[in-house]
């Protein structure tokens, strides 16, 4: 039996294949995959067995699970695509015998109008009418989204987003894959879902002050409107859908669909989250 990790090319995966290993994973039974293996090379120079895994090409899923394997399947970030890149990774733990599936997936997938949730949804059906068993980490926002924000501060003095005084309740990368690593360890979360996100939910302008300590100089949020923010970003450069969707990202942040502090990812860790100014920090 061994732990398949997807997409540990990536910052998660890569993290989850170290957070099996710190936490006692035996190095034979761990095996990194990522489309490109010349992107994992370190892993397999630390003796840890590495395979091709290409979301999009179903014959290397299938030769990269056994059966008894539990597969972390760390969500794509091909937005229209990821459910029939994901639903190519369930069939080929089904017809492996795979032993159990781990899902990174977003906050209440089920039930929410957070913009990102609807392939998350369907992925978690999906696997749910496979038979497989399966264990659902439904990761809240990473600190590390935020990280350019502290150069945007340092360089004008100022934050802006359209998030109103919505919250986030972010934590660190490291703490969630160390949650995906803690779950595939522990078979008793077979069959759970589990709401992550930090011990403690902020807003801008309080990320403005953990940004104003980071860089040494005062940092101010000033508030936008949607209009004012599509405007902003379209100033930038960006494409009408991708302004689309940061502003509707943001209105999602300001109805506090993303502030939710429920305890489980601490609890699955067993420690407090990382702290916003702590993992902020380290992203530089």
């Amino acid at each position: 039996m061994s732990y398949i990790v997807t997409a540990s090319s990536g910052h998660l995966g890569g993290l989850i294949v170290d957070a099996l290993l710190a936490r006692g994973a035996a190095p034979d039974s761990v095996v990194a995959t990522a489309r490109d293996t010349a992107k994992i090379q370190a892993f397999a120079d630390r003796g840890i067995t590495t395979a091709t895994l290409d979301y999009s090409k179903p014959e290397t899923i299938a030769s990269a699970i056994g059966a008894g394997d539990t597969v972390i399947l760390v969500s794509s970030d091909a937005v229209g695509q990821r459910l029939e890149q994901h639903s190519a990774v369930v069939d080929a733990a089904k017809a492996a015998g795979a032993a159990r599936i781990i899902y990174t997936s977003a906050p209440k997938a089920d039930d929410t109008a957070l913009i990102l949730a609807p392939d998350h949804k369907a992925t978690e059906e999906y696997i749910a009418a496979s038979g497989v068993p399966f264990t659902f980490l439904r990761n809240g926002w990473y600190t590390e989204n935020y990280a350019g924000e502290v150069a945007k501060g340092r360089d004008s003095g100022e934050i802006t987003a359209s998030v109103g005084e919505g919250r986030v309740a972010s934590a660190s990368r490291k703490d969630y894959a160390e949650a995906a690593a803690a779950a595939a360890l522990d078979e008793s979360t077979t069959g759970k879902t589990y709401e992550l996100s930090g011990d403690s939910a902020w807003n801008w302008n309080e990320l403005a002050e953990t940004i104003s300590g980071i860089v040494g100089t005062p940092v101010v949020y000033r508030a936008l409107t949607p209009e004012e923010h599509a405007a902003q970003l379209a100033s930038f450069g960006l494409d009408e859908g991708t302004v689309g969707f940061v502003v509707a990202l943001d209105g999602n942040i300001r109805d506090g669909l993303l502030e939710a502090t429920s305890g489980d990812l601490t609890a699955l860790i067993g420690r407090p989250t990382t702290p916003l100014a702590e993992g902020l920090a380290a992203a530089q």
